[in-house]
């Protein structure tokens, strides 16, 4: 409230109440984080030049009966599953690495709608990356076969696209859920690590040497219903798999990671 003077009388009137800060300035100001930093802007820039070095790779070295989308495809996912988890990890985590939480939180004092910027750039990072890798495979299939002189094959369809799509973003939701539990870089990464090629192994072998855990699998084993989007081949029981394996591995964690956000201290 402030005091006007009007006649030896003292009139007050209202402050006006600062307006609610729009979800697409919050959105706008996560996106631009991701590029902000030296790290940051390479870490982006890596998705492109990674999906350009596993094409020329692909040219260079895959025979030419094996020159086909699938293996383009295939061959700039694994870069791309390395690295879009990361950039997710540290989408969240850098407001304590770096320290800017104090200031986000205190600009925008509801943390949930913070986290929710994050994810969306998580998610539209991801998409936006992987059509950018279907680009780049679509144009070396069409020069590594004119190089070769081989009929140009398209063998992926956009279904199979749209599941490989999804695959990946949902490994970026795994790393972005870690990034929300641990809120710290090197244990995320680690953690991010640790579930995608130590895990899976073992669960390979545990799922071989006992059968009851055999039936289990599709279940509670991320990864291995991940893998049948990978594949291209999605039934009903598939998706009720993944439905049930991402409660497991995603909504329980980030719930209990999110609860921790919203009442950890800042400092």
């Amino acid at each position: 409230m402030t005091a006007v003077a009007v006649e030896n009388e003292v009139v007050r009137t209202a402050r006006p109440t600062p307006t609610r800060i729009p979800m697409s300035r919050i959105v706008a100001v996560e996106l631009r984080k991701s590029f902000d930093t030296r790290s940051g802007f390479w870490l982006m820039m890596s998705i492109g030049i990674l999906a350009v070095v596993a094409t020329t790779a692909t040219i260079l070295f895959a025979p030419d009966d094996q020159l086909t989308y699938d293996s383009f495809a295939a061959s700039i996912g694994f870069p791309m599953a390395v690295v879009l988890p990361v950039i997710a990890v540290l989408s969240v985590t850098s407001e304590w690495s770096q320290r800017t939480g104090l200031t986000s939180f205190t600009l925008v004092p509801h943390r949930g709608r913070v986290v929710r910027a994050k994810l969306a750039v998580t998610v539209g990072v991801g998409v936006a990356s992987m059509l950018l890798a279907a680009a780049v495979g679509a144009v070396g299939n069409v020069l590594g076969s004119t190089i070769a002189g081989v009929p140009t094959t398209w063998d992926v369809t956009a279904i199979e696209l749209a599941y490989i799509v999804l695959a990946n973003v949902l490994g970026m939701l795994i790393g972005f859920m870690l990034g929300v539990l641990l809120r710290n870089s090197a244990a995320a990464i680690v953690g991010y690590f640790v579930i995608s090629f130590v895990l899976v192994p073992l669960s390979a072998l545990l799922a071989q040497s006992q059968a009851w855990f055999e039936k289990a699998q599709p279940w509670v084993d991320f990864n291995f219903a991940q893998g049948y989007l990978f594949n291209g081949d999605m039934g009903g029981a598939h998706w009720a798999q993944l439905g049930v394996a991402s409660v497991i591995w995603l909504v329980i964690p980030m719930t209990i990671g999110l609860w921790g956000v919203l009442r950890a201290e800042v400092k």
